[in-house]
C-alpha cells in the first residue's frame, strides 16, 4: 500500500495568523483614528494591527461608511485622519482658539512656498521683489506650516522650503492639488493686503503640483 500523498492533497498554511475579518479591521481602524490626535499613515496602522491585516483597504470601507455622517474619514497628504464635516464647523466656532495672523510678509511667503514648492529662499524674494526675513521663514518654520525641502543642485546647493501635512491638515486639503485661492485665505483671516505678482499661478486655481521627483537632476536626495 503506497502511504505518498501528492503536495496538491497536503494543506498549506500561508500564514500561521489568520487575519481578522474585514469588519473587525474597520473598527480598529476607526478606533485608532479616533484616539490619535495627529494623522497617521497606513504603514503606521500596519505596524499596529495584528498580522495579515489589511487597513489600506479597511480604510475604503470606513470612508464610504462615513459618508454624509457628521464626521468623515478624510486623507490628509498621505496619512488618515477623523474630521468633522466642513458644513457643520460653525458648531465649533465656541471651542475654535483665536487665529493668529500673519504679517503681510509671512502671506505672501507662505502663498509663494504653497503654489511654488519646492522652492529656494532667493527665488521667493524674486517672485516678492524683496528680501525675506529671517523672523518671517522662522514664524512659518515655528507653526510647522512650512519645512526645509531637498537642496537644490545648483550652484552653493540652496536648501528649499515646501508645506507640511501640518498645514494641508490647516485648511482641511487632501494634498497640495486643493491648495485655497485668495478667498479661502480671506475667509480664514490670513489675508488682507495684496499679494505680489507671481505669488499665485496664472488661473489661481491651475494648481499644478510642483513635484520635485520629476526633476532629479536638480535636488539632492
Amino acid at each position: 500500500m503506497d502511504d505518498t500523498r501528492s503536495a496538491s492533497d497536503t494543506p498549506v498554511n500561508d500564514s500561521l495568523f489568520e487575519a481578522p475579518p474585514m469588519a473587525e479591521q474597520e473598527r480598529m481602524v476607526e478606533a485608532v483614528l479616533f484616539a490619535t490626535s495627529e494623522p497617521i499613515t497606513v504603514r503606521d496602522l500596519v505596524a499596529r494591527m495584528p498580522h495579515g491585516c489589511d487597513p489600506a483597504e479597511a480604510l475604503v470601507h470606513l470612508r464610504k461608511r462615513y459618508t454624509g455622517r457628521g464626521v468623515r474619514v478624510v486623507k490628509v497628504g498621505d496619512a488618515w485622519a477623523m474630521r468633522t464635516a466642513s458644513d457643520l464647523g460653525f458648531l465649533m466656532q465656541k471651542e475654535t482658539v483665536e487665529t493668529r495672523k500673519l504679517s503681510r510678509a509671512a502671506v505672501e511667503t507662505l502663498a509663494i512656498i504653497a503654489y511654488h514648492q519646492p522652492v529656494t529662499r532667493a527665488e521667493i524674494e524674486e517672485i516678492r521683489g524683496v528680501s525675506v526675513s529671517r523672523g518671517t521663514i522662522d514664524q512659518l518654520l515655528e507653526m510647522e506650516w512650512i519645512r526645509l525641502g531637498r537642496r537644490k543642485m545648483t550652484p552653493g546647493r540652496p536648501v528649499t522650503f515646501v508645506v507640511t501635512q501640518e498645514f494641508l491638515d490647516h485648511f482641511g486639503l487632501e494634498s497640495a492639488r486643493d491648495l485655497p485661492g485668495l478667498k479661502e485665505l480671506r475667509a480664514a483671516g490670513l489675508l488682507e493686503n495684496r499679494l505680489p505678482p507671481g505669488a499665485f499661478p496664472v488661473g489661481e486655481g491651475d494648481e499644478e503640483e510642483q513635484n520635485p521627483e520629476g526633476q532629479p537632476e536638480l535636488f539632492e536626495d
